[in-house]
């Protein structure tokens, strides 16, 4: 350990594949098959040399000063979404262009799958990361800095380090510009199906919601604020919630569009109408929702352009250049199409005024 140790207090000196093998107790060549991804080698040898890659920041190559980035890694929470489709297609639009190829992964939330994607990352010796709405544990975040990899984080989950660029898009205004144009058409009553606390996007279109409501001189009702996740199926269950309260809404703001096409199918089911009997209004621009029946109304969020300004930051990054910004939020705007129209009066006086 003596060897090692010293260069674990020294970040800038470079271990050797000759000492993590001989830290490990196993032969050069096996360390060179796991750094190169070979299958060949025992599961716990695998285990023991990946851990000392990891320890001591090992990398396979690593790209002389100013040259650009050749492969970057781009991982999601989870790919079972349009709206990931729409980050990727900005990614691979911005990366195909600067010659880099790109590597997507999903994590899925779980430690076991952050390690097993960092390791990976280090045998591929990937120039730089672009982390979208995911949040590494800090051991694994520690990891990654170790390995002297860029990263950006887009649409970040939690308040990333102070080290890390972030690109975002404006949620706050937006959940406010949703809330307004209801409440221009007259809607008094506005459910909210919101996204999952946890995340920082979710807490400020829930904010702009509020501070809409507060402007027009109507006091939060926390009983037309139900849970959901961005998938369509807490749409449907949040909406259903949402009817079947003594006093309903007339207008619903979901906190995204897969949302509000699940609270368009409970209004379906329940022989209800939209905009008739139920005004919707979603969140994300997702290119389904202009053919939805009827056409959505939505806040429009950037999301490809989000993926272009991330991998233009990593890549400036990947250089040893510094962004003009270590924090970037990008508009939104509210689309109006045909899910949205001033309450019915059968409805508008059954509400309160």
């Amino acid at each position: 350990m003596g060897k090692l140790a010293a260069h674990e207090a020294e970040p800038g000196v470079k271990v050797t594949i000759t000492e993590i093998a001989k830290e490990a107790g196993v032969s050069v060549p096996t360390v060179s098959r796991v750094v190169n991804g070979r299958s060949d080698v025992s599961p716990t040898t695998r285990a023991r040399v990946e851990d000392l890659l990891l320890r001591y920041g090992y990398r396979r190559r690593a790209p002389a000063p100013g040259t650009r980035a050749a492969l970057l890694d781009l991982v999601f929470n989870d790919l079972d979404s349009p709206w990931a489709v729409e980050i990727i297609r900005g990614v691979e639009e911005v990366a195909h262009a600067a010659g880099v190829g790109t590597v997507v992964s999903a994590i899925h939330g779980r430690s076991g799958d952050a390690r097993e994607w960092l390791r990976n990352l280090r045998a591929r010796a990937s120039d730089g990361v672009v982390l979208v709405t995911s949040a590494l544990e800090p051991v694994l975040h520690e990891e990654l800095r170790a390995l002297g990899v860029p990263l950006v984080v887009v649409d970040p989950a939690g308040s990333p380090a102070l080290d890390v660029p972030t690109v975002g898009a404006a949620n706050w205004s937006g959940g406010m510009a949703a809330t307004e144009h209801l409440l221009s058409l007259g809607h008094r009553r506005i459910g909210l199906i919101a996204g999952p606390p946890r995340l920082l996007c979710s807490r400020a279109r829930l904010d702009g919601y509020r501070a809409a409501l507060e402007g027009a001189g109507i006091e939060p009702d926390d009983s037309l604020v139900v849970p959901g996740d961005f998938h369509p199926e807490s749409g449907f269950t949040g909406c259903q919630a949402l009817l079947d309260l003594p006093e309903p809404p007339t207008a619903l703001f979901a906190a995204s569009d897969q949302m509000a096409l699940g609270a368009i199918e409970a209004l379906r089911r329940r022989g209800l109408r939209v905009p008739e009997d139920l005004s919707v209004v979603g969140f994300d621009d997702l290119p389904e929702v202009r053919w939805s029946a009827p056409p959505l109304t939505t806040i429009r969020q950037p999301l490809a352009d989000m993926g272009k300004l991330a991998v233009r930051t990593v890549l400036r990054l990947a250089r040893g250049e510094q962004p003009d910004s270590p924090r970037v939020e990008l508009g939104t705007e509210l689309v109006v199409r045909s899910s949205t129209a001033p309450p019915s009066p059968r409805r508008a006086t059954s509400t309160r005024p």
